[in-house]
């Protein structure tokens, strides 16, 4: 019998698909490209980008950058630097512990939307592009040329899912921009940086000392930015740059450097902004300063309640209030019905003290309350003691508060002889009334950071933690609940209580229309809850960096007149979406949010 054997007729297995980019050119003209489009763009820079100097910054000089164009030659460094390492140039590799790609592309689209959005500020100002000079077509022609070389970089594309047939067309629609999005996210997606190794503590040291007068030179030009243009500028170059820092790993590295030294690090940064009055000229950013430092200060005392606690508190603002009120009233005000003077150190316990009560009759009949409905009851308090400080005024109830019109007048502080109120010469260095207080209010922040880092590590602050976490199983293993919320509650109205009083000081006068719940200026209950939530919760670093924000912005986008809030609620919205942790998240609350993130080795006793 004859056995006939037929060849199968299945397809051979696909060879696997080699990585291509979102632009359908090879990789390395992409990469010669994205090279090439930098370095020409730093050049540019060196060129006039108009003819007149009517367009803020003077773009007009040969060989010096201006305005600007300042920012786009600190984009175009970046991507070239980044774009040099992606050739693995050996000595470069430390640049890019997470690849060179992903960093590339965002530091890439940074300089160009930096770039094209100065171009079309020149041409909607002056009236056309007719009055760019050749160093206005040479950097838009560049950054283009770069962020198309960047984009055809290769990736490796996710899986696509499968259609089903039976779907509709809106449904397949949908799995189809999905699938997009998805490829999107991936083509910006960047791998796990490596550990860092250990380097000699003096040269960790030196690192940390680089990264934070990195960050006093950042903070110092964008508090600095004299025009509306500028500003936008930096915050397109800072948002990108950092981005491109990020997905390099560098920022990785530097988290875990500063971690090994941790209490050099504080003292550092201490020191650092302790040097911003330094850097200006003149009283007017250090007016900025002063009040970042106060909502900052209130803000971290928030952080006790929503971030390690879990209490949603709608009414924090009232704290500050009853502690500016409280210190106003024993300050020497002509408007106070009291007529006493009291020195600083006793108004600052006058304030804290206010305000701790004012926090333990509140919160001792309400944090019973849970989720929505304690967010209700502070929302109320907040509401009843702005009401309540407009009328006592002596006509609708007792003469107190002195109604709308507030206590006025309040003089200026002095501790040990030193009058912040007065100029003061420093080493050369002239020093005003707000940088005065600036020092004054970075000390109380250091307080309030001790507070908050001892705190946190306490037995108390794991207490907080468990019952943010799950209030039901903490009080079956033994945690008494509503102690433990009451003291982070007092604990945080005392610290805003001991912001208030430099605030009444700061400000002169203090008024109940300053204490509302939502507004166009910070502070206000609102903002203080968005600066927490911004910046990451139950960090340090993060309702501080996030405070910044918030008062730094809406002061420098006035321009925008009544779109402010629209502007603001959907910059909020967007970082929700895509980053709900926060700007600083702590690792725990990071993995809640991206279960794909690797698990951390170590968790302080706050998640930090």
């Amino acid at each position: 019998m004859t056995t006939q054997t037929t060849a199968s007729t299945s397809p051979a297995a696909p060879a696997a698909s080699t990585p291509t980019g979102l632009i359908g050119i090879p990789p390395q003209l992409g990469r010669a490209l994205a090279t090439g489009g930098s370095a020409l763009a730093v050049a540019s820079t060196f060129l006039a980008w108009t003819w007149t100097a009517e367009f803020p910054g003077d773009l007009t000089f040969y060989g010096y950058p201006g305005g600007l164009q300042v920012l786009v030659l600190v984009g175009a460094l970046l991507s070239t630097l980044f774009a040099v390492a992606s050739y693995g140039v050996k000595g470069l590799g430390w640049l890019t512990p997470g690849g060179a790609d992903a960093a590339l592309k965002y530091a890439v689209l940074g300089t160009f939307a930096t770039a094209w959005y100065t171009i079309l500020a020149i041409s909607f100002k002056l009236g056309g592009l007719v009055n760019l000079e050749p160093g206005g077509y040479i950097v838009a022609a560049a950054t283009l040329a770069a962020l198309v070389g960047a984009l055809a970089l290769p990736f490796e594309r996710p899986e696509p899912d499968p259609i089903d047939p039976d779907d509709s067309s809106w449904e397949q629609f949908k799995h189809d921009l999905g699938q997009r999005w998805a490829t999107l996210r991936a083509a910006f997606a960047a791998g796990s940086p490596r550990p860092v190794r250990t380097l000699p503590s003096y040269a960790e040291i030196l690192i940390i000392v680089g990264i934070l007068a990195v960050a006093l030179v950042v903070f110092t030009y964008g508090i600095g930015t004299e025009y509306d243009e500028l500003f936008v500028g930096f915050l397109i170059t800072a948002g990108f740059g950092f981005t491109a820092l990020h997905r390099a790993g560098l920022i990785s590295h530097a988290s875990q450097i500063t971690a090994r030294h941790t209490n050099i690090t504080v003292c550092g940064a201490f020191i650092a902004a302790a040097c911003f009055p330094f850097t200006q000229t003149d009283d007017q950013y250090a007016t900025l300063g002063v009040y970042i430092l106060i909502f900052a200060t209130v803000a971290l005392g928030l952080n006790i309640v929503v971030g390690l606690a879990g209490l949603l508190d709608l009414g924090y603002v009232a704290f500050l209030g009853v502690g500016a009120y409280a210190a106003a009233l024993v300050s020497g005000s002509p408007s106070s019905p009291f007529g006493v003077h009291f020195p600083f150190w006793a108004a600052v316990l006058v304030g804290a003290v206010a305000s701790l009560v004012f926090g333990v009759l509140i919160g001792a009949p309400t944090l019973r309350l849970r989720g929505d409905y304690l967010a209700i009851v502070t929302l109320g308090f907040g509401e009843i003691f702005r009401i309540a400080a407009n009328n006592t005024d002596g006509t609708s109830g007792p003469d107190l508060t002195n109604g709308s019109n507030g206590i006025a007048s309040i003089p200026d502080l002095k501790i040990l002889g030193f009058d912040l109120g007065v100029q003061h010469d420093i080493a050369g260095f002239t020093i005003g009334r707000f940088a005065n207080y600036f020092f004054l209010m970075l000390l109380i922040t250091a307080v309030v950071v001790l507070v908050f880092r001892r705190s946190g590590d306490s037995r108390i602050g794991r207490a907080w933690v468990a019952i943010r976490e799950d209030e039901t199983a903490a009080e079956a293993m033994g945690i008494h609940g509503f102690r433990v919320k009451l003291i982070a509650f007092a604990v945080g109205a005392t610290l805003a209580g001991l912001a208030g009083t430099v605030q009444a000081h700061v400000t002169y006068t203090v008024t109940p229309e300053q204490y509302l719940f939502a507004g166009t200026t910070p502070p206000n209950s609102a903002f203080l809850l968005a600066a927490v939530v911004l910046g990451g919760m139950g960090t340090i670093a993060g309702p501080l960096i996030g405070a910044a924000l918030l008062f730094l912005i809406p002061n420098k986008l006035q321009f925008l007149g009544d779109f402010q809030l629209l502007a603001f609620g959907l910059a909020l919205v967007l970082l929700m979406r895509f980053r709900p942790e926060g700007l600083i998240p702590n690792r725990r609350r990071q993995l809640e949010f991206h279960e794909e993130a690797d698990a951390p080795t170590v968790l302080s006793k706050t998640g930090a």
